[in-house]
């Protein structure tokens, strides 16, 4: 009995962690992922956002991100005298954890295989290693809970 029971909360822990967050919508400025929650919070840098409705929409540049247009996916440019925000590529996240780098990261429930993309530091809310369907990940949170 308790094999099974511990089974079952292996198998829900996997499945509550491989769900995607569909409250998350992503945005891209300057091949880097983002937010559109943490852009918001800085619109006066902000120079336009450009927002796609569907994967069949995505222009030639964002086609390699279609994996998170599940709610549509926005392009973001900032204005010219503000630059960038800081952000650095999964597989130096993974390495920071004790990871092999080229470790699929899991962030809000979406698989980023490509640890070569980089992502905005300021999207961060939490950063843990788990087992997310059987192997160790590094899973990330984009909203403080």
């Amino acid at each position: 009995m308790k094999k099974a029971l511990y089974s079952l909360l292996i198998f829900a822990s996997a499945t509550l962690f491989a769900q995607k967050n569909a409250t998350v919508k992503f945005a891209i400025s300057n091949d880097a992922v983002g937010t559109v929650a943490m852009f918001d919070a800085k619109k006066e840098y902000v120079q336009s956002v450009n927002v796609f409705k569907t994967k069949a929409n995505l222009p030639q540049n964002l086609k390699k991100f279609d994996y998170l247009a599940d709610n549509g996916l926005a392009e973001v440019k900032f204005k010219k005298d503000f630059g960038t925000l800081d952000y650095m590529s999964l597989a130096n996240f993974n390495a920071q954890y004790g990871l092999p780098k080229d470790t699929p990261v899991f962030i809000e429930g979406y698989e980023f295989k490509n640890t070569d993309t980089n992502i905005f530091a300021d999207m961060i809310a939490d950063m843990k290693v788990a087992t997310v369907e059987g192997k160790k990940a590094l899973v990330i949170t984009t909203v403080k809970k």
